[in-house]
C-alpha cells in the first residue's frame, strides 16, 4: 500500500482531487470579480509587508463599528490552493461578515510550491502570525484578541501555527491565538508523495514527519475548531476526526463538524450571511 489502504496513485488523487468535476477558471474567476468588490467596499490596506520577500504580504480588512482608539480583534484567514496555486487576492469575498461585527481580517498571501520548499510556506504563515502580535495596534488592532482559519492548505497552515512554540521561537507569549478554524483541512501530508501533486510539492519523508499536524504536539491552548464538507471525500472527514482525536487527547479543546451538502469550494460561503464560518470565528472574540 501507497498510504493506509491505498494502493495507487489514481485512488489517492481520487480521494485527494476536489477539482473532479468543477471548473477551476469559472470558480477562481468568481472569488477573484467578488473579492475585488469586497476590496472597493471595505475600508483595506493592500499588501502590508509581514517579511522580506514580495510573497509576505497581507491585504488588512478594518473593522467597523468600532469606537475612536477601541482596539479591534484580528482574524487572520490562510488561503487554500494545495500549496501551488491562488493568493490573497481571490479570497477577500470571505471578510464580509467579520468587518460588520468589528473583527478586522487579514487575508494573508504566502509564496508557493515549487518556487519554495514547504518548508518555507509554514515558516511564512507563523511569520504572519509573528507580524500581526507586533504590529497589532499600530494597525489598531488588540494584540490579545488574534484568532487564525485556513481552507484546505490553509487549514493545514492552522494545524502548524498550533504546533509552533510561539515562546521559545520567537519570543511570544506561549498562547498569541486565542482560536483557530481550520476548514477543510490536511493534517497527514502521508498521501501526498504518491499524488499528482507530488511534482509541485517535491515533499520528503522528513517533510511529511516534520509538517503533519496530525503527528505533532500542540503547543498553543486555543480553541480549535474543524469543519469538513458532507459532500467532500470521506478522507477530509477521515483526517479531520483523527486530527481532533489528536488534540483531544492532548487536553485541547476542540470542537469538529462535517456541514451537510457542502463541498470543497461551497463550505467557504459559509463564512458569509451569519453561516457557521464566521460564527465560529465571532466566537473566538467574543
Amino acid at each position: 500500500m501507497l498510504y493506509r489502504d491505498f494502493a495507487t496513485q489514481e485512488a489517492i488523487d481520487a480521494a485527494y482531487d476536489p477539482m473532479i468535476g468543477r471548473d477551476p477558471a469559472a470558480l477562481v474567476a468568481d472569488w477573484r470579480a467578488r473579492s475585488d468588490a469586497a476590496r472597493a467596499r471595505h475600508s483595506v490596506s493592500l499588501d502590508l509587508p509581514y517579511g522580506s520577500s514580495l510573497a509576505e504580504r497581507l491585504d488588512l480588512y478594518h473593522a467597523e463599528g468600532r469606537k475612536e482608539g477601541e482596539r479591534a480583534p484580528l482574524h487572520l484567514f490562510f488561503h487554500g490552493g494545495y500549496w501551488r496555486s491562488l493568493g490573497h487576492r481571490e479570497f477577500g469575498f470571505i471578510v464580509d461578515d467579520l468587518v460588520a461585527a468589528g473583527i478586522s481580517v487579514g487575508v494573508v498571501n504566502y509564496a508557493l510550491c515549487p518556487t519554495v520548499r514547504f518548508a518555507e510556506i509554514v515558516r511564512q504563515a507563523r511569520a504572519a502570525v509573528a507580524w500581526a502580535y507586533r504590529h497589532a495596534a499600530e494597525e489598531g488592532c488588540d494584540p490579545a484578541s488574534i484568532s487564525v482559519s485556513g481552507h484546505s492548505a490553509g487549514g493545514h497552515l492552522g494545524g502548524m501555527l498550533l504546533a509552533t512554540d510561539w515562546e521559545g521561537d520567537y519570543g511570544l507569549p506561549a498562547d498569541p491565538i486565542r482560536g483557530a478554524l481550520c476548514v477543510s483541512g490536511l493534517y497527514d501530508l502521508g498521501p501526498f508523495p504518491w499524488s499528482w501533486l507530488q511534482p509541485k510539492l517535491r515533499l520528503g519523508g522528513r517533510d511529511v514527519a516534520e509538517f503533519s499536524p496530525a503527528f505533532l504536539p500542540c503547543r498553543v491552548a486555543a480553541k480549535v475548531s474543524l469543519v469538513a464538507g458532507g459532500e467532500e471525500s470521506g478522507e477530509f472527514a477521515r483526517q479531520m476526526m483523527d486530527y481532533a482525536t489528536h488534540l483531544s487527547e492532548q487536553g485541547i479543546e476542540v470542537e469538529q463538524a462535517v456541514l451537510p451538502g457542502d463541498d470543497h469550494f461551497s463550505i467557504l460561503e459559509h463564512y458569509l450571511d451569519g453561516g457557521p464560518l464566521a460564527a465560529t470565528v465571532k466566537g473566538f472574540h467574543a
